[in-house]
């Protein structure tokens, strides 16, 4: 097993391909700089970023770059499936709950609070398919978060596997293109409230496929002295208040996993729960806030 270990994105970035071939060193050495050039691109923290320079030309019609152009597709499949409850229009709504830096920063911030709900509207931003050009509403702005970083997963993880069994984990957005030589791919699920603890959790035993976590136990911050967090709920462009505290997902692509793990915790646990099951192809697992563990049915088969 040939690995990389880096941080991008505000993760920790970590890679793996099963065989020996000396070549494998060389692309895994190039996997760094791609999540660099993809960051610059899509980071919403990045002032200089295509991603910022397209929220500064709100009501104006935007060509933008391949790369962008890709994930912003990707943002509007998250919004459609999710039936509005993913999407990228969260921006606003976000900084007003405090998150106005890269989270390594914001513990150095002071966030005001600001209660006021702002429902978000419809049609606040378009994709104009012919042209690659976008339009933002004037009060629009956009954060692409996880779906980048799971398209950024996904991107590494096919160069990756066209020379081995190849596993990619980017802040725990996971791909994982074939077995290993060893039989499958063995993923712990992190107990948020003892992460230390390696065994009072499940082990996850994978061929191929996608795991992602969607959780509050991490991205937290106070805001006026009322806790906050990053997982805004668009029905009131506040914080999800849910009794979910982590959703764990596994799905045939990194798409479905890291949008049905943010659905559950945004809905909470019994609505999460089941909508998750109207998805046949969709096993997950989920920790409440009074630390019980829920799973789905068709997640048994996947814990060992």
């Amino acid at each position: 097993m040939q690995e990389i270990l880096f941080r991008a994105m505000g993760s920790e970035i970590y890679c793996a391909v099963d065989s020996r071939l000396p070549r494998v060193r060389a692309q895994l050495e190039r996997v760094p700089a791609m999540f660099e050039a993809w960051e610059k691109c899509l980071s919403r923290f990045r002032g200089e970023s295509e991603l910022s320079q397209l929220n500064a030309l709100t009501g104006e019609r935007v060509r933008v770059s391949e790369t962008l152009w890709r994930v912003l597709k990707l943002a509007e499949r998250a919004e459609i499936w999710s039936d509005g409850l993913v999407t990228p229009t969260v921006l606003n709504a976000l900084e007003r709950a405090g998150y106005v830096c890269s989270f390594e920063q914001l513990q150095n911030v002071s966030a005001r609070a600001d209660n006021t709900p702002r429902v978000a509207r419809e049609n606040a931003w378009q994709l104009h398919h012919a042209s690659r050009t976008v339009t933002l509403a004037h009060d629009a702005r956009l954060d692409l978060g996880g779906v980048a970083k799971g398209w950024a997963a996904e991107q590494t993880a096919q160069l990756l596997g066209e020379t081995g069994a190849a596993l990619v984990d980017a802040g725990g957005d996971m791909v994982m293109t074939a077995p290993p030589r060893a039989g499958a791919w063995c993923i712990g699920i992190e107990n948020p409230f003892a992460p230390q603890d390696d065994e009072s959790m499940p082990v996850l035993q994978i061929l191929r496929g996608a795991v992602a976590t969607s959780g509050r136990d991490f991205r937290k911050w106070t805001r006026g002295g009322t806790p906050a967090h990053h997982l805004i709920d668009p029905r009131t462009n506040q914080p999800a208040q849910t009794d979910v505290l982590t959703a764990t997902v596994i799905a045939p692509d990194i798409f479905h996993a890291e949008v049905a793990a943010k659905v559950i915790l945004i809905l909470g646990s019994a609505e999460g729960m089941g909508w998750l099951e109207m998805h046949p192809d969709l096993a997950a697992l989920v920790v409440l806030e009074n630390g019980t563990v829920l799973q789905s049915e068709r997640m048994e088969q996947f814990v060992i």
